[in-house]
């Protein structure tokens, strides 16, 4: 059977078709970030919070210096959000080996668990699209999400990319 394909609309640039973007955007990452939101609401914590443990659960031993530079957020704002995690046990600080100024993060048992729970239900949601999507697809939105980041970060997201299929 031969695969047939919708034709791209041409007209995907059009400010009506822009806008439909800009909408699917916001409804996916409202429902992307509703199971995470409601866990973390019973710990008093917030999407801030949810961004430290994720960087730093896939960063183990990363600096405060580069989890800023990773979240673009403010020295204060890193502060606050650190301090409630680390007085709730889910991170750790030590010193750096080299430099003991430096402060390295790592995620802690309670931390990974909270991690792990938080990121289910995002990856189930996003392993149900790329799996309905296909890989043409997948790649697309790839592409896509490239794209929407700033030209100056892009290398820096590149860097945690899972290698690329044959």
């Amino acid at each position: 059977m031969t695969d047939v394909k919708s034709p791209v609309n041409p007209l995907f640039l059009r400010d009506e078709e822009l806008r439909y973007g800009i909408e699917l955007l916001f409804f996916a990452y409202r429902d992307f970030t509703a199971e995470p939101d409601a866990i973390l609401s019973k710990l008093n914590l917030g999407r801030a919070h949810h961004r430290v443990i994720y960087f730093v659960g896939r960063n183990p031993r990363i600096s405060v210096t580069e989890l800023l530079r990773i979240l673009k957020i403010t020295k204060q704002s890193l502060s606050r959000v650190l301090g409630d995690l680390i007085r709730q046990g889910f991170i750790a600080q030590r010193p750096g080996t080299r430099d003991r100024r430096q402060r390295l993060l790592e995620l802690t048992a309670q931390g990974k668990q909270l991690e792990c729970e938080l990121t289910e239900n995002q990856r189930q949601r996003i392993a149900r699209a790329y799996r309905e999507a296909g890989a043409d697809a997948v790649e697309g939105f790839r592409t896509v999400l490239l794209g929407i980041i700033d030209e100056e970060n892009r290398p820096q997201v590149l860097e945690g990319q899972p290698p690329r299929r044959p």
